[in-house]
């Protein structure tokens, strides 16, 4: 479990983020939703010490991940897993050497063994005899496959995704969150995705907080997401084509 508790965070006089209190469940798929500017990936940056924040505190499993020095972070770091927005794979690096190279930052492993777990990775993602190809030589969702193959080459315990689905087609957006719901649920991971794809949180959205204007405006799950009355939230759900085929119709 993660839990930030009252998380406020500036940019200089702007405020960002405003005593935000967030609890993700381990081996769920936890959402964070909203529209663009809203905070989103700023608490994400937040929960993983990417970013400084003013007020609040973030518990790995009630070890207090906010207070810890440079190294106490480092030992928890080994822990996280990261998909980065558009994959942010090395393009001077081949798929295998992408997936390994978290195995040669946080381990003793030897090189026979990194082969063995990027291979397993790669398996796992559903991508083989692509080891040796490079980001360029690859569609976007064998990026972002070969992404989540390195982000759970540690077999972490907590696994962070930022926009999973951007810039790719529907059909393999769908791929992307079936794979991170799977592997969510088989290695029993706390999984924050940050996404505004609503085919996304109806799809894989066990717990969802939607973020409005910095503040905590609604949490619940993709099964009361389409009954909600609150209007802001509203306006976000009933955005896509997908959500105003499915808009509730008021009694007159």
């Amino acid at each position: 479990m993660i839990t930030g508790n009252n998380i406020t965070k500036r940019f200089g006089e702007k405020l960002v983020l405003d005593n935000v209190n967030v609890s993700f469940e381990q081996g769920k798929t936890n959402l964070i939703i909203g529209q663009s500017g809203m905070g989103k990936t700023v608490l994400l940056k937040c929960l993983v010490g990417l970013l400084d924040f003013e007020e609040g505190t973030v518990f790995y499993n009630d070890r207090p991940f906010s207070k810890m020095n440079f190294n106490e972070k480092k030992l928890v770091r080994q822990e996280i897993g990261m998909l980065f927005q558009g994959g942010a794979l090395f393009d001077s690096m081949t798929a295998e050497q992408n997936v390994m190279f978290p195995l040669t930052m946080f381990t003793t492993m030897s090189p026979a063994e990194k082969l063995e777990r990027a291979n397993f990775c790669l398996s796992r993602v559903n991508l083989e005899n692509v080891n040796k190809l490079f980001p360029s030589e690859l569609s976007g969702g064998m990026k972002k496959r070969v992404a989540i193959a390195r982000a759970i080459a540690l077999n972490p315990r907590y696994l962070f995704c930022d926009e999973p689905n951007s810039g790719l087609d529907p059909q393999t957006a769908n791929l992307i969150d079936e794979l991170i719901s799977e592997i969510t649920e088989e290695y029993n991971m706390t999984t924050v995705v940050v996404t505004h794809d609503m085919n996304s949180v109806l799809e894989i959205g066990e717990k969802i907080y939607f973020l409005y204007k910095g503040k905590l405006w609604w949490e619940g799950n993709r099964d009361n997401i389409l009954s909600t009355d609150n209007p802001e939230l509203q306006d976000f759900v009933f955005t896509s084509e997908l959500t105003r085929r499915l808009k509730p119709v008021k009694a007159k």
